[in-house]
């Protein structure tokens, strides 16, 4: 599928809730408006580290979101980028927009110079580790959590 990769814009508020909960509920995450919301503003906010894209298909509109944040490294002279969050419609998966939205983003790393772009998924998410592998083999790295409050 053809679709166009662009910097979301405020008209995409509607449809980038509706695949944000898509998101949350695949991975189990109780939906929640504030944050939603919260969220939501942070992307429209230009200071903000968090940013967005959108891919949009024709006569579809948009069918995948990405958000991501640059962010300083102790590692590194040039800002990394992480990509929190990668969501296609379930009805338009395998059709290349995952895709297209991480190679946006691979393109903006190298147009702007940044050291690194980075993204972590599900052990068991298989479909996307499919799509992640044509990009960079995973790596070794264990990730451990704490949340506040616990729980």
């Amino acid at each position: 599928m053809t679709c166009l990769v662009r910097k979301i814009e405020a008209r995409d508020e509607a449809r980038w809730r509706i695949l944000w909960a898509g998101y949350c509920q695949f991975y189990e995450r109780e939906p929640n408006a504030a944050v939603a919301d919260y969220t939501w503003q942070r992307i429209l906010e230009a200071a903000s580290p968090v940013q967005a894209i959108v891919a949009e298909a024709p006569g579809m509109g948009v069918v995948g979101i990405a958000n991501y944040m640059l962010q300083e490294s102790t590692a590194a002279l040039t800002p990394v980028c992480y990509l929190q969050d990668l969501y296609v419609d379930a009805d338009e998966r395998g059709e290349g927009i995952g895709e297209a939205l991480i190679q946006w983003l691979v393109d903006e790393m190298k147009a702007h110079g940044w050291s690194r772009l980075y993204w972590h998924t599900k052990e068991n998410n298989y479909r996307a580790r499919g799509l992640y592998d044509k990009f960079t083999p995973r790596d070794p790295f264990v990730r451990y959590v704490i949340n506040h409050p616990p729980g």
